[in-house]
């Protein structure tokens, strides 16, 4: 299945291929302050495939907080955080935020709490490597 996404104003798109199951895509809304006041809600498939498009990358602000281990990619000019990756030995993982899904129905969307509090940075990067979308290209 063919994910459509982008920020508002469209500086930052991308396709997502999903391999995962089409009727039952998982939206994990994080718990941390960031995710909490920025309404990230999150998803990835280790074998799906993310394309992400910057129309002006100079427009991208990046954000890393807490364990530094996770960069929030911001499109400058809208606000919207659209995505965010992983750098675990030399190789980027992502996960990307349902809310600029384009072409989703939100009846399709499994929506459930996530807490990632007391984990530590190799449980992190553990599960990161495990589940969060493993083919990502930036252009």
């Amino acid at each position: 299945m063919l994910i459509n996404g982008k920020c508002h104003c469209g500086n930052i798109a991308f396709e997502l291929y999903w391999t995962g199951d089409p009727s039952a895509i998982a939206a994990r809304a994080c718990g941390c302050s960031f995710c909490t006041k920025h309404g990230g809600v999150w998803t990835s498939h280790p074998k799906s495939r993310l394309r992400v498009m910057l129309r002006d990358p100079a427009r991208v602000t990046h954000y890393e907080f807490g364990t530094r281990t996770a960069t929030f990619h911001i499109c400058a000019q809208c606000g919207v955080p659209a995505f965010v990756t992983c750098e675990i030995d030399g190789h980027t993982h992502a996960v990307v935020n349902v809310n600029t899904f384009e072409n989703v129905g939100a009846e399709i969307l499994r929506h459930t709490p996530a807490s990632f509090d007391g984990e530590d940075i190799p449980a992190r990067l553990a599960r990161r490597q495990r589940n969060w979308i493993a083919d990502v290209r930036i252009s």
